[in-house]
């Protein structure tokens, strides 16, 4: 019977707190994921790539998830006290039907133990799933594919998340448990409403609001404008002024929530009732509200950020694979340190590894006479873009352009290699034509297209003596598999022209696998085999260096996995915290008005009617911290940008959109939050539609 009663328990806690139950399903798939991610192919192999930062990262992890077990206690307890409250009478009933307190506890104990396996059981399975998703998707977009894809599951994360779950769940117990333990049976059996709080003039509320604002934009234009990141100190303190920010905006709410209800007479029916409801909760709990709106704008914006820093790796700008690695020789003589690096190769037996081994030249103009670098006149390129409207791209290009007066040279044949590679129809140039190269990182759409304007029409350039026609359409494919070799300005000029006007020029050797070898395996065990092989090689000896596409594309996707996944893992627990304080929050309130709601039904109120008034004060309870945080976000989305504007491809304004469609996904998740709340305020008001005995 005791263990048929403690089943019946946990099972109707579990319904009748669905919300709860969620939001800790949802905990231990977050603590899963973050604590797997050692074992993803992904950081398997960004750890043979990057060893150093991959292990700082590991270190940093386990400090995220202690962290968020302390949040999420805070979380666990705020919770349990509600579902303890709701049952105080139950317990005074099971004391005065003769069951000790010992046995209350253990059934208690039991219950809790029960529903924490019940989670763990729900969550583990949908964390391992997901966990694999995210691996195979991520190593799907570096070039692993499913066939390189291995199944893994870390036995350590399963471990580390249940007993870190089952301690906090426990402790939290212990402590709810004792309170419970030490009161008297009548006061277990009486509901005990909430006290109000000392009232101030309502200009005082008013103040404070706008007190709230001015601090808000203080805040965020110190983020936006990039102050906040010099220094921890500023940093420290746009921090600080927007949490007092928030909670003055949140103090002095309620004076327009009582404008509200005071012109709300002669409305719909409970109108009244229901925005003296909010207004109390308001001025019982409006720093709880305040908090939980800084956990969701946080929310907002470590997802904002994450998502649009994970989908720039994919979208990354030269993030092309053409070759798969570039050697650099520095011998005075090019020509023999490029002999110098076939040699090597073939006399360890790897040449026939690459099924193309070609040259790209890069070299400086030759000087004027006396040495003088001012040798290159690009007029003509400059007064067609002064013609341009006014922008920040017009601003960028007259800048830039300014100091062209020394720019690089690219061998046509070379080039034309790369594009032929990449799919691309080659160049045509004459003797006296040239064609525009700029890496990507210093342009953008807009302006390339104004660039392309300038180049339809043929504008002539001039070198000393030299005069050539620029054409054709900005060049902007990679050269090379080292992105730290950038170019801002060069000329793509036929080989003869290259090799009479340059005198400095470096030969970059680029090879391509053989993919008939490369296609039974995958590419990055490919290129970490070759890896191993090129390591047994002494190339400093020969003063020459060699980068893999692959090794430069982990550097800066260890900087994308990273912060993703950081930020993300972030994202979910704040707003898993956040949306369920406020949700319990709410229905502790409105137990503690059951007496109200018991008058409305004796007064004639209808289940519906009552239903429909909690569902209004819902709207408002949450959409209070909602909106106020959502209208935060736009801003504070914009400061996080600004911070890890280095990371992503895309311009600012392309990674807003991109950040607002993640918003807006949020806020259907607070929909879903929402609607069970609603539910479970719908169950306990048909509780008291339940006639009581008069005595």
């Amino acid at each position: 019977m005791f263990f048929k009663l403690i089943r019946k328990n946990s099972k109707r806690n579990r319904k009748e707190n669905g919300l709860f139950f969620s939001s800790l399903v949802i905990s231990i798939v977050a603590f899963y994921i973050i604590l797997s991610l050692s074992s993803q192919d992904v950081m398997v192999f960004l750890k043979k790539m990057e060893s150093d930062a991959v292990d700082r990262l590991f270190q940093i992890i386990p400090a995220f998830f202690v962290m968020t077990l302390v949040i999420l206690f805070f979380l666990i307890y705020y919770a349990s006290k509600f579902q303890l409250e709701r049952r105080r009478h139950e317990f005074g009933v099971y004391l005065m039907m003769g069951m000790r307190r010992s046995k209350l506890f253990g059934m208690l104990l039991a219950e809790d133990i029960g529903s924490s396996l019940a989670a763990l059981i729900t969550g583990l399975p949908i964390a391992i799933l997901l966990s694999e998703l995210i691996s195979l998707i991520t190593a799907k977009c570096v070039g692993l594919g499913i066939v390189g894809h291995q199944v893994t599951f870390s036995i350590q994360a399963i471990i580390i998340t249940a007993v870190g779950f089952l301690v906090i769940k426990l402790v939290a117990f212990l402590i709810l448990s004792g309170k419970i333990a030490g009161q008297e049976i009548g006061a277990l059996l009486v509901d005990t409403p909430e006290g109000t709080k000392k009232q101030f003039p309502a200009g005082v509320y008013a103040v404070s609001f706008v007190l709230g604002i001015i601090c808000l934009a203080v805040a965020y234009s110190m983020a936006i404008g990039g102050r906040s990141w010099t220094t921890l100190r500023k940093m420290s303190e746009t921090i600080l002024i927007g949490f007092v920010g928030m909670l003055l905006l949140f103090y002095g709410m309620r004076f327009f929530i009582d404008r509200l209800a005071k012109h709300s007479h002669g409305r719909a029916a409970l109108r009244v009732f229901n925005f003296r409801q909010v207004q109390e909760n308001v001025i019982r709990k409006s720093s709880t509200l305040s908090i939980s709106s800084i956990l969701i704008l946080a929310a907002l914006c470590c997802f904002g950020a994450g998502i649009v820093i994970a989908f720039s790796y994919g979208n990354e700008k030269g993030n092309i694979h053409i070759m798969d690695y570039t050697f650099e020789n520095y011998e005075e003589d090019q020509e023999q340190g490029v002999a110098n690096v076939k040699k090597l190769l073939t006399d360890n037996g790897l040449e026939q590894d690459f099924s193309d081994l070609f040259e790209v030249r890069v070299g400086h103009l030759i000087p004027g006479a006396n040495g003088d670098y001012d040798v290159f006149d690009l007029s003509s390129v400059m007064n067609r873009v002064e013609q341009l409207p006014d922008s920040e791209d017009k601003d960028i290009l007259l800048n830039n352009l300014e100091y062209v007066s020394y720019p690089y040279l690219i061998s046509l044949s070379g080039y034309n290699h790369v594009l032929e590679l990449a799919g691309k129809e080659p160049l045509a140039l004459s003797d006296d034509e040239a064609a525009v190269f700029k890496s990507l990182e210093f342009t953008s759409d807009s302006m390339n297209q104004n660039i392309n304007d300038i180049l339809a029409d043929r504008p002539e350039v001039a070198y000393l003596d030299h005069k050539m026609y620029l054409t054709g359409k900005i060049q902007t494919t990679p050269i090379v598999t080292d992105r730290a070799i950038t170019l801002s300005f060069a000329l793509i000029v036929p080989d003869e022209v290259f090799d009479k006007y340059t005198w400095d020029s470096t030969i970059y050797l680029n090879g391509v696998l053989d993919q008939s070898k490369v296609k039974g395996d995958n590419l990055l065990q490919s290129v970490m085999q070759m890896n191993d092989k090129l390591a047994q090689i002494d190339f400093a000896a020969k003063n020459i260096e060699y980068e893999s596409y692959l090794k430069n594309m982990g550097r800066r996707m260890f900087y994308i996995v990273a912060a993703s996944y950081i930020t993300i893992y972030l994202a979910i627990i704040f707003l898993i915290i956040a949306n369920t304080v406020i949700g319990v929050q709410f229905l502790m309130g409105q137990q503690k008005s059951g007496r109200r709601y018991k008058t409305l039904i004796r007064l004639g109120a209808t289940y519906e009617l009552l239903c429909r008034s909690a569902r209004k004060q819902i709207n408002w309870y949450f959409g209070m911290p909602v909106v106020v945080a959502g209208i935060s976000s736009i801003f504070g989305v914009r400061a996080v940008l600004t911070l890890v504007s280095g990371m992503i491809s895309n311009s600012i304004g392309d990674a807003m959109l991109l950040a607002a469609a993640m918003i807006l996904l949020l806020c259907v998740v607070e929909c879903i939050y929402m609607a069970f709340v609603k539910r479970s305020s719908n169950r306990y008001l048909l509780t008291l539609m339940v006639p009581e005995r008069e005595e």
